[in-house]
């Protein structure tokens, strides 16, 4: 990695965690650190599942555990453990919390007028966008993949979920009883495999691929919900699915598509994807596609 980027990302935290003060204990002018006032402002109105809160904000439990017991120590909010399952704890606003996390918005909001007031109005256009690219950046940084099985929860929740989408996109509608859908074993190793992308704990996005034996490599079932689209999930799905591939000696992948998902025909295109003649007889495709891959060294070699 280029060391002048390191120096810059280096230079860029120390001048943004001096400008908005989380270098001090009292931040916003309030009685409490950083790390309590963003917990505060991420529990919801109806109450915040804590397992799903120190997923976000990664952080381990026992500081979690710590802050908890802060803000319940002055009346911010309560924890319970939920009655279906006493092992999942839910935490809750007071009216005390409620009021702290309006004031909280308020000082924010203050903060941040602070940090454009000085600028003309083209430096404030370029500091915002410069942010929102910024914060894109990090959020796909975030990103993980991970292997699963087809029948584990998040991976049924994105088919479903893409499934629904086709049936909204396509002109003649979607069917999966009519799709040549690939079994749940051949997403399996060592026939292939399934990979769900989380951001903060929570599926956002799937990709399949299967391995048949004497025949090539083939990805399936591709998706990324809507509001992680801009993160470049789906050009990196293809480049890990390439790379499972070569790992297993493959050297060639393929894969269809239907005309109404033209980003994803353009990324094809863009990925070095070339378009082919009909490889198979999927009812819901009009465009087929493969690329040459290099298939992995051996160890050693």
């Amino acid at each position: 990695m280029d060391a002048a980027q390191i120096d810059q990302v280096r230079r860029f935290n120390r001048t943004v965690t001096a400008r908005v003060g989380v270098l001090h204990d009292h931040y916003l002018g309030r009685e409490r650190p950083i790390g309590e006032a963003r917990l505060l402002w991420e529990i919801s109105a109806e109450g915040q599942d804590v397992r799903r809160l120190r997923e976000r904000l990664g952080l381990d439990s026992g500081y979690v555990s710590r802050l908890l017991r802060a803000l319940e120590a002055d009346g911010l909010v309560t924890v319970e453990p939920r009655p279906q399952d006493r092992r999942v704890r839910t935490v809750r606003l007071t009216p005390d919390g409620a009021a702290e996390r309006e004031l909280l918005d308020l000082r924010s909001d203050e903060l941040a007028g602070s940090l454009l007031a000085p600028l003309n109005p083209a430096q404030r256009t370029r500091l915002v966008a410069a942010m929102a690219e910024v914060d894109r950046l990090l959020t796909a940084a975030m990103v993980v993949l991970d292997p699963v099985d087809p029948d584990h929860p998040d991976a049924q929740w994105c088919l479903r979920s893409y499934f629904t989408e086709l049936q909204e996109r396509f002109d003649t509608g979607f069917d999966p009883a009519l799709s040549l859908l690939p079994d749940a074993g051949e997403l399996r190793p060592p026939r292939g495999l399934f990979l769900v992308a989380r951001l903060h704990g929570e599926a956002v996005g799937c990709a399949g691929l299967k391995l048949p034996a004497g025949a090539p490599a083939e990805i399936k079932r591709m998706w990324v919900a809507p509001g992680a689209r801009r993160l470049g999930l789906g050009r990196r799905f293809l480049a890990e699915l390439e790379a499972r591939a070569a790992e297993e000696g493959r050297d060639l992948l393929r894969l269809d598509t239907n005309k109404a998902l033209s980003p994803a025909i353009g990324l094809y295109h863009s990925s070095g994807f070339q378009e082919v003649p009909p490889f198979n007889d999927e009812p819901y495709a009009h465009h087929w596609f493969e690329k040459r891959i290099a298939p992995a060294a051996a160890p050693g070699a």
